[in-house]
């Protein structure tokens, strides 16, 4: 009999369950003729890269910053035609490619300015690592003077954002 290994329960760091505090609380502050009954509180996961990918973005705006997610997979190009042939028949011609990115390799999952800092972070859950352009594109940016930070769940990129920019927090 093979053993299958059973993976941990999710639960929520008190960061996570933080930022859902603060989200909510934005909303209603956005929204102040709204009654509070009609506003549904804000959920984030860090669980998976792309829930740990909104928190840091949405937490980063709500700290007063400007946060965007980066995507670098490049397009797709169709040229498929659909028809009906002599018997009546749905048929469909052609193929679908996908075209290299115009960014840049190894890009940052996120690009954020904090405070006048230029602040990329990588995205990293699990066993992922970085690529030899991610490490490259890390370098770049640190020679140029920015700050480069790999993210693994939220309650660490919240503590590194602690230590990090106090003064956005006063």
């Amino acid at each position: 009999m093979i053993a299958r290994q059973i993976k941990p329960r999710y639960s929520k760091s008190l960061a996570v369950k933080m930022l859902e505090e603060l989200a909510t609380n934005e909303a209603k502050r956005l929204h102040p003729n709204t009654p509070e009954r009609f506003i549904a509180p804000r959920t984030f996961t860090d669980k998976t890269a792309n829930g740990l990918t909104a928190c840091i973005v949405q937490y980063i705006r709500l700290a007063g910053g400007q946060a965007e997610r980066i995507s670098n997979t490049g397009r797709m190009i169709d040229t498929r035609t659909t028809f009906e042939d002599v018997v009546g028949r749905s048929r469909t011609i052609g193929s679908t490619k996908w075209i290299k990115g115009t960014g840049t390799n190894g890009t940052a999952d996120v690009a954020a300015t904090i405070t006048g800092h230029s602040v990329k972070i990588e995205v990293k859950i699990g066993h992922d690592s970085q690529s030899k352009a991610q490490k490259d594109y890390q370098k770049s940016i640190e020679a140029a003077g920015g700050i480069y930070i790999i993210a693994s769940s939220f309650q660490q990129f919240w503590l590194w954002f602690q230590l990090t920019f106090r003064e956005v927090q006063q």
